[in-house]
């Protein structure tokens, strides 16, 4: 479940530090959030923590996405039902609240609004590459994300939610954000009819590990997760082509 919004006066929430190279942004006392629904005016943000997290597990030399392909992978103009197809929640910051979301939204989704009490100074030292496209409010950042999308299994009657990715930028780690945003995912699944959200868990990462538990998350010792890919999966093109010539 995500945090409960608390109201608080906007005035002690806000230091500006800017110079000739950099126009950083430091907030103390309070910050606010923002949980939403991702949408294509967001491609370039998503891009970029895409890579971050690429950056973050050394695997920089894999990221091949480009901002088209991921607008296809994530905006495609056939889109599938809310959720089943991938699906992106980004979680913003700002030093003044939110305004109040509708009842509903286009996306179909109510963003979630929630204040957090800062034990200590978070400097925003990425202004312009990181601030929100999504609305007229012209101090909200985007400092995470959430990856999801809709699987399927034989032993269940309905789908769940395959939980590929949860990401923050630097500045914005060990605020109990990470508890926000995949509360949220969770609250999706379990309001919508989907019967799990499961995901491969980093047992070498203990803080990661130990998140996932503390969150209601159940490791199940007697499954490995396995991978077929690179030449092992292009070896099966390459028999197939063997096998379609030698049926001619």
């Amino acid at each position: 479940m995500a945090p409960a919004l608390q109201q608080s006066t906007p005035s002690e929430a806000i230091t500006t530090n800017s110079s000739s190279e950099n126009n950083n942004i430091t907030i103390t006392g309070k910050i606010y959030t923002r949980v939403r629904l991702a949408s294509k005016f967001d491609l370039s943000h998503i891009y970029q923590l895409f890579y971050q997290i690429h950056v973050y597990h050394n695997y920089t030399h894999l990221y091949k996405a480009t901002e088209s392909s991921l607008a296809n992978l994530l905006f495609n103009e056939n889109p599938l039902p809310l959720f089943y197809g991938p699906s992106v929640l980004l979680l913003e910051v700002s030093p003044t609240p939110f305004n109040e979301p509708k009842n509903t939204t286009d996306e179909g989704f109510k963003p979630v609004l929630t204040t957090f009490d800062l034990k200590f100074p978070v400097v925003e030292g990425e202004v312009e590459e990181f601030r929100s496209k999504y609305d007229d409010k012209s101090d909200a950042y985007i400092a995470g994300y959430a990856f999801f999308y809709a699987n399927y299994s034989c032993f269940n009657d309905k789908p769940g939610f395959y939980f590929e990715s949860l990401y923050f930028r630097e500045s914005y780690r060990k605020l109990g954000m990470g508890k926000l945003l995949f509360g949220t995912v969770s609250s999706i699944a379990a309001n919508n009819g989907f019967v799990s959200v499961e995901g491969i868990i980093a047992v070498w990462n203990k803080k990661s590990y130990d998140f996932y538990i503390n969150m209601g998350v159940e490791i199940f010792d007697e499954f490995r997760y396995g991978k077929l890919h690179g030449e092992n999966l292009q070896k099966y093109a390459d028999n197939k082509d063997k096998n379609d010539q030698g049926s001619c």
